[in-house]
């Protein structure tokens, strides 16, 4: 572990030096910001008109099982601060595609990954350093972001909305099913980035993962799915047996004599 934090600490050195990469981090977490708040309370504000008055919203958002606790505008705005939600699953995954798939080809093109090579840290220990020092940043990042979502939602959102957000649905969305995806998408582009000589060929692999959860996100807003608790439980410890099947895979993929000679 002494080892993994000192070459995590080398990446977040790397990154002060070009704090640029985590631009993409910010922009997506800003628009996981001002979509829901502005359909949510912009738009019903600007028009006069309340939620309730869209009869596909007032179906659909059944489907958040609020019964008579909330009124018809206040179990929509639900409903739909309950699915951008899931925005901020993609918020991790976008913004360190960039950094995980520039840990390895990039050190390459740098000549920075012999010396790294020649010390005597394993293959594991290297490759979870890029992963995890792709992660902390833009999870930091994303955390933020979702305490001003949760901080504006108390602010705007009508009553019962806050309370109803507190609930076991959200606590996996956050605290399981965003890291859980976001390490799978970062571990398949540093596997790929450990076997590609451009960094964008990794970059396309390891976001590949944006397009299940995309349809997921669709499903859920027409209404055709709508994944409990229970469910979004299971799928982030799904997420975490791959992420450790593409951990074992990467640690045997990577040959650190003749991966030198590949790239030449």
């Amino acid at each position: 572990m002494r080892r993994i934090r000192t070459l995590i600490t080398k990446e977040f050195l790397d990154l002060a030096r070009n704090r640029t990469a985590l631009l993409p981090v910010v922009i997506v977490t800003v628009l996981s910001l001002v979509l829901p708040f502005g359909i949510a309370v912009g738009v019903p504000a600007m028009t006069g008109h309340g939620l309730g008055e869209d009869a596909d919203l007032l179906r659909v958002s059944v489907a958040v099982g609020s019964g008579e606790a909330l009124s018809s505008d206040a179990r929509i705005q639900l409903f739909l601060f309950q699915q951008f939600l899931m925005l901020f699953l993609l918020t991790p995954i976008t913004g360190a595609m960039a950094l995980a798939a520039h840990a390895i080809v990039g050190e390459k093109q740098a000549r920075t990954l012999e010396p790294l090579l020649a010390t005597p840290i394993t293959t594991f220990e290297l490759l979870a350093a890029k992963v995890f020092g792709a992660l902390i940043p833009t999870l930091a990042i994303s955390l933020a972001g979702l305490a001003l979502y949760f901080a504006g939602i108390l602010a705007f959102a009508l009553p019962g909305v806050a309370a109803a957000m507190a609930s076991a649905r959200t606590l996996m969305l956050v605290v399981l099913v965003a890291p859980a995806a976001a390490l799978v998408s970062l571990q398949s582009a540093i596997l790929i980035s450990s076997r590609a000589n451009d960094p964008r060929t990794a970059q396309q692999f390891g976001v590949l993962i944006i397009i299940p959860l995309a349809g997921v996100l669709v499903a859920q807003f027409t209404g055709s799915l709508w994944l409990s608790a229970a469910a979004l439980g299971l799928l982030g410890l799904g997420l975490l047996g791959v992420w450790l099947l593409l951990t074992l895979l990467s640690v045997a993929v990577f040959d650190r004599e003749a991966i030198l000679t590949r790239w030449r």
